[in-house]
C-alpha cells in the first residue's frame, strides 16, 4: 500500500475497524474510505455493488461483523449466521469483481475446534467440531476465510485471513452479551460505584483465553497489508503469546477498577471452549510482537471507558 492508496475499512466504528483506522492514520495513510452502517448496509448486495463501483477501493480491511458473547450467540443464532454470511459474501465477492488488489479478512478464534490441541495452529482448522454455544458465528467465519482461499485459487487474488485472539480495548461495546473483557469491566465498574458486596460471573472461571489488546492487532494487520511480496500462506493467527484464565482476568479487572467485593462464579452456567490459545509463529516470523500487556491494556481500556462514559452523562 502507498500513502495515497484508496483504502476501505469496513466496520470502522467498531473495535477492530477503529483500531485499524488509528494505525493507518498514525502511519500517514490519508485516503481512507469509511462508511457507517447507516450509510452502507453491507448485507444488501445492490448497495455494496454501488459502493464499490463509485468508491473504487484498492485495498480492503474487512472488519465489519455482527459480534457478541456466549449469551448473545446462544439467544440469536440465526442473526449471527445470516448477517455475517451476507456481509462477508458481499464484500469479498465484490472486492474481487471490482479489482481490489489486496484484502484482509478478520475471522475469529472460535472457528477452531473446541478441543483443538493448544497452542492452536492454523492447520487445526476443521480438524473437529467447534464449540456449540457459538457454532453459527464460527461457521460463518470459517466460510469467510474459506471464501478468501477459494478466490485466491481461482482468481489469483492475494486475500489474507487473520484469526485474532480474544480482543479488548477502546471502542468496544461495553454491554451484556458482548466481548468478555468489555462486559466484565463495565459490570465491575458498576458494582464498585454501587457498593455491591459481590459480583457473579457466569461459568466456573477455569477456561483459559489469549487476550490481545486491539491496537496490537491493528499493527499486525497494517504490517501484513503493507508487504509487497506474496506470503506462502493466506491464514495467520495473531495472539498475545500468553494464556489467562477467566478467574485470573476477573481478579485483574477487579484490581484495575478498584472493586473490593467478593467475586462469585456460577458453575451452573456453560464455560464455552476450555482453552483458546493461539500459536503465533507465522506472524512472529514476519517481525511482529505484541507491545501491550494485559494489565496495561486493561488500564488503558478502563481509562477510555470512564472518559466516554462521563461524556455521555
Amino acid at each position: 500500500m502507498k500513502l495515497e492508496s484508496r483504502i476501505y475499512v469496513s466496520g470502522h466504528t467498531g473495535l477492530v475497524g477503529s483500531a485499524i483506522v488509528r494505525a493507518l492514520r498514525r502511519r500517514g495513510f490519508g485516503n481512507l474510505i469509511l462508511r457507517t452502517h447507516r450509510e452502507l448496509d453491507l448485507t444488501v448486495r445492490a448497495t455494496v455493488e454501488r459502493f464499490f463501483r463509485s468508491s473504487r477501493p484498492e485495498y480492503v480491511f474487512h472488519a465489519a461483523a455482527k459480534v457478541g458473547g456466549i449469551s448473545a450467540n446462544s439467544s440469536r443464532p440465526a442473526d449471527f449466521i445470516f448477517q455475517n454470511l451476507a456481509i462477508q459474501t458481499n464484500v469479498i465477492d465484490l472486492a474481487v469483481r471490482h479489482g481490489v488488489k489486496k484484502l484482509l479478512f478478520f475471522s475469529s478464534s472460535c472457528a477452531y475446534p473446541m478441543l483443538a490441541r493448544v497452542p492452536i495452529k492454523e492447520e487445526s482448522l476443521l480438524a473437529g467440531p467447534v464449540e456449540p454455544t457459538n457454532e453459527p458465528y464460527a461457521v460463518a467465519k470459517i466460510a469467510g476465510l474459506k471464501m478468501c482461499q477459494a478466490y485466491n485459487r481461482q482468481y489469483g487474488t492475494d486475500y489474507l485471513t487473520v484469526i485474532p485472539a480474544n480482543l479488548y480495548g477502546p471502542d468496544d461495546h461495553f454491554v451484556d452479551g458482548g466481548h468478555v473483557v468489555a462486559g466484565l469491566l463495565r459490570r465491575f465498574h458498576e458494582a464498585r460505584v454501587q457498593g455491591a458486596p459481590s459480583i457473579t460471573i457466569l461459568g466456573s472461571g477455569k477456561p483459559k483465553r489469549d487476550f490481545l489488546y486491539i491496537d496490537d492487532l491493528a499493527q499486525a494487520g497494517v504490517l501484513l497489508m503493507c508487504r509487497e511480496e506474496r506470503l506462502p500462506f493466506d491464514l495467520l493467527n495473531i495472539g498475545s503469546g500468553k494464556e489467562t484464565s477467566i478467574r485470573q482476568l476477573a481478579g485483574l479487572i477487579g484490581r484495575t477498577v478498584g472493586y473490593k467485593g467478593r467475586i462469585v462464579f456460577d458453575t451452573s452456567r456453560p464455560d464455552g471452549m476450555p482453552r483458546r490459545f493461539l500459536d503465533n509463529r507465522r506472524i512472529a516470523a514476519l517481525g511482529w510482537r505484541p507491545k501491550v500487556g494485559l494489565a496495561e491494556g486493561l488500564r488503558l481500556t478502563y481509562v477510555w471507558y470512564r472518559r466516554v462514559r462521563s461524556s455521555q452523562q
